[in-house]
């Protein structure tokens, strides 16, 4: 198999998968190719990639940063690393490595891992929790947890008046009534040289007019791969995103809500469960039990997956009734007032290639590896790792909970549950947290779930709690929803999270 139309230059040129890089193809790659600089990159505390550059001044020093990575000062990058003892190590992870899109100088860039003075993997380090939450995982089920991310953010840029959108009905909208269709086109091919497995980009639901500025909102999807590889894309898919902006003189925001009445963006998290390559979410075109089993856990754990998944006050703006977020525990079918949502699958066995192409032949085609769960609530200010190391967490809970089946068929939803024909069905269903605070007790409440195995580190709960209760926005959204100046300060303050 060829790998030379491979979006990522290393993986054409050297002819191998990004998960089988060495040190020596690295080292290869920057000699023949003339790379000049090295960025390690990793996530800081905040949810925002940080950026440590070095000059290759000859092959030697290349060799000794790849091998024995660099210091940096931990307390600056993580609340729960104390000062006096605050020193770490960042090695890089040559897997993840690309050449950057934006650098003028050519430069190599690749995600690092942590490790603590003695040598060993940092336990809270974003990406040795959600290694950790996958061998668990694996242990239990046997199976290997795979993910992927639905990126959605808002494009802002002045208002021409030139063929205008109709309000919240961008959805896959064309140009020239959708204007960022080139930008966010741009901002995939970088993503894909990342590395980023991309499956598609469109124009989303949201799109106003405020202030002489146009707000068009966008995503773009990816498809599923190993959780970690996942929310290596998301972080630096989102790191792409800001940084062409930045170039274009565009502005965007990942902010859950930046406007109250209009279409708030969300992470919204697929998931499947993979075992000798095969995809274990379908049992004779059906959902199987393995797929509930996750479902229910991710029922029980719902309420503190808020605490990694919407890390700020606005988060609670946008889960809200009749805004296809979510707002109770539960799940269902192509359903998007839900919190789970089982998409649409190619489970019919029709041929619609050839009913759409009367020239084909008919094809035979295993269609059951596109079969994903979907989790609705969360959103940009998630912290990548955390949230998806819960995810995780809350999947492998219900392999190992009594009755999950049982709790999957109770809070299996068929209709629109904000519909007032569904009031009683409502009032059965446990509701997510609607503050930073709340969210915060629940993840006080079932903590036990996420240290065991020491996948999340107690000091690193800690940690999240502190944090989101620091908000102290318990009746936030009553206060200010109906002041829209208000709304706008607090929009202000969180338009670049996570």
């Amino acid at each position: 198999m060829t790998l030379a139309m491979n979006a990522n230059p290393l993986v054409a040129y050297l002819q191998k998968p990004a998960t089988q890089f060495t040190k020596a193809d690295i080292m290869r790659y920057a000699e023949e190719q003339g790379i000049r600089m090295v960025n390690f990159m990793y996530p800081g505390g905040d949810g925002k990639l940080k950026t440590l550059s070095f000059v290759i001044t000859h092959k030697a020093y290349l060799d000794t940063i790849l091998t024995c990575g660099e210091r940096v000062d931990g307390s600056s990058l993580f609340s729960f690393v104390e000062a006096g003892s605050s020193d770490l190590y960042v090695v890089p992870r040559f897997c993840t490595a690309f050449l950057d899109p934006f650098a003028e100088v050519p430069t190599l860039s690749m995600l690092c891992s942590f490790f603590d003075k003695d040598g060993k993997r940092l336990e809270s380090a974003p990406e040795q929790t959600l290694e950790k939450a996958c061998r668990a995982f694996e242990r239990v089920t046997g199976m290997e947890f795979q993910a992927m991310g639905e990126l959605e953010f808002y494009v802002i840029f002045d208002d021409d008046h030139r063929f205008p959108a109709i309000d919240q009905r961008g959805y896959h909208e064309s140009a020239p009534y959708a204007k960022a269709a080139d930008f966010r086109a741009r901002c995939m091919c970088c993503i894909a040289q990342t590395g980023g497995q991309i499956k598609y980009g469109h124009s989303e639901v949201g799109n106003f007019h405020l202030d002489g500025k146009v707000y068009e909102q966008n995503e773009i999807e990816f498809l599923p791969v190993p959780a970690l590889q996942a929310a290596d894309q998301l972080m630096l898919a989102k790191w792409v995103i800001r940084n062409l902006a930045y170039r274009m003189q565009l502005d965007v925001t990942f902010a859950p809500k930046i406007t109250t009445g209009k279409a708030g963006s969300g992470l919204h998290i697929h998931l499947r469960i993979m075992r000798d390559g095969k995809n274990m979410m379908l049992h004779e075109g059906h959902l199987s039990d393995e797929a509930r089993k996750m479902i229910a856990g991710m029922m029980l754990l719902a309420p503190s997956i808020t605490a990694f998944g919407n890390k700020n006050p606005m988060s609670y703006f946008r889960l809200v009734p009749h805004q296809e977020a979510p707002t109770n525990v539960c799940w269902g079918d192509r359903n998007r007032s839900v919190l789970v949502r089982v998409p649409l699958g190619w489970t019919s066995d029709a041929d619609m290639c050839r009913e759409a192409n009367p020239c084909e032949p008919p094809t035979v085609t295993d269609t059951s590896m596109k079969q994903t769960v979907e989790m609705r609530s969360p959103d940009g200010s998630a912290d990548l790792y955390q949230l998806i190391a819960g995810l995780c967490v809350a999947c492998r809970t219900g392999f190992e909970m009594d009755g999950a089946l049982e709790l999957a068929e109770r809070t299996y939803v068929n209709v629109n549950i904000h519909d007032k024909a569904s009031k009683e069905r409502l009032s059965q269903l446990d509701e997510l947290p609607d503050s930073c605070v709340a969210s915060a007790g629940r993840l006080e409440e079932q903590r036990a779930y996420y240290e065991r195995y020491g996948v999340f580190s107690k000091a690193m709960i800690d940690s999240i709690i502190s944090q989101l209760r620091a908000f102290d926005d318990v009746t936030l959204r009553q206060n200010v929803e109906k002041y829209q100046d208000e709304v706008q300060k607090l929009v202000d303050r969180y338009f670049h999270c996570g």
